[in-house]
């Protein structure tokens, strides 16, 4: 909750210095000539002329990762990782944590990492959110897509975290007839029948923890911090086998090394599906160039230089400088 201020300082910033901030303006097109970039198109058909694009997308442009398969600028799958949004009380976690009942008001609420080799996958925490909730997350219609946040106290009564399992190029082989985006099919699949299987609204697909390695439905979901709702399902539906396996052995492991932390008290929600993006946009290393198209400069989680909030930033500002001393 403290990202809007900070966000709404960048945007001044950028008018102070002479730049423009264009909202609900969506790229359409990129103009490209002799393979350099001559600017690009928006959704009511006005043209932004330039020589110099900076294309920051974020992992979830799907749109855009199609405009670009479709104009034939190279692009190539990326392997991601995806799995599980899980939920328990913070009071557990602190308990697990701090080895006490009670954690006092001087100690935060806790945090945990935990990582597991399973069947030569990695299984992890991922964006793990102490005192905070699970949000919808979803971008297009007919797909479900969760992510997790702490507000700056962290003062809420759970905790959450992604639980993902690494993805690789192998495993996107029944979607190999989209090219360089099967990766990105593989996980619109994933979303996709996990909208199915909760009712096709906004409601998540939900498991108890202990449940879910023993292949059983729930009974029950209890109310979670997941505001649209959970629909209990068996979440072997909703993934493919060989990665329900790896879950079911990773949860065990994950309890062998945290005491406590495998228990039905904790909620799993599916699918944790946006950890990176699924797809790279090749760039020179030197010029961070296109290698196709002059002009276009790859940038952040969507052309696939960056894994976070802060790598990204960087990698913006590093696209920046290479830009400007381009131009002197």
């Amino acid at each position: 909750n403290k990202l809007p201020k900070i966000i709404e300082d960048i945007r001044e910033k950028i008018i102070e210095f002479g730049g423009q901030v264009l909202f609900e303006t969506r790229v359409s097109d990129i103009l490209v000539k002799n393979n350099e970039v001559e600017g690009i198109v928006t959704q009511n058909g006005d043209k932004i002329h330039a020589n110099k694009l900076i294309l920051a997308t974020g992992h979830s442009a799907r749109d855009i990762f199609e405009l670009l398969d479709k104009k034939k600028i190279l692009i190539e799958a990326k392997p991601f990782a995806l799995g599980v949004r899980a939920e328990h009380s913070q009071e557990l976690i602190d308990s697990i944590q701090y080895s006490c009942d009670y954690r006092g008001e001087h100690l935060p609420p806790a945090p945990y990492s935990i990582v597991k080799q399973v069947n030569g996958r990695g299984m992890y925490s991922f964006c793990m959110c102490p005192g905070g909730v699970i949000a919808p997350c979803a971008t297009s219609p007919g797909e479900v897509v969760t992510n997790g946040w702490s507000p700056s106290k962290r003062d809420q009564s759970t905790a959450n975290s992604g639980i993902v399992v690494e993805l690789k190029l192998e495993d996107f082989k029944p979607f190999a007839k989209f090219g360089a985006l099967a990766g990105m099919e593989f996980q619109k699949s994933i979303e996709q029948k996990a909208w199915y299987l909760a009712g096709q609204t906004q409601k998540v697909p939900a498991q108890r923890m202990i449940d879910f390695t023993q292949s059983k439905v729930s009974a029950d979901i209890p109310k979670t911090s997941y505001v649209p709702g959970t629909t209990s399902v068996e979440l072997g539906q909703v993934f493919p086998g060989f990665l329900t396996q790896i879950m079911r052995q990773g949860f065990q492991d994950f309890g062998k090394s945290m005491r406590g932390y495998l228990t039905n008290e904790a909620i799993l929600h599916a699918p944790e599906s946006r950890t990176s993006s699924p797809v790279r946009i090749p760039r020179n290393p030197m010029t961070l160039e296109h290698l196709q198209i002059k002009g276009l400069y790859p940038c952040g989680e969507g052309a696939g230089y960056a894994g976070g909030i802060i790598s990204a930033a960087i990698d913006g500002e590093k696209c920046a400088l290479m830009i400007a001393e381009s131009l002197k």
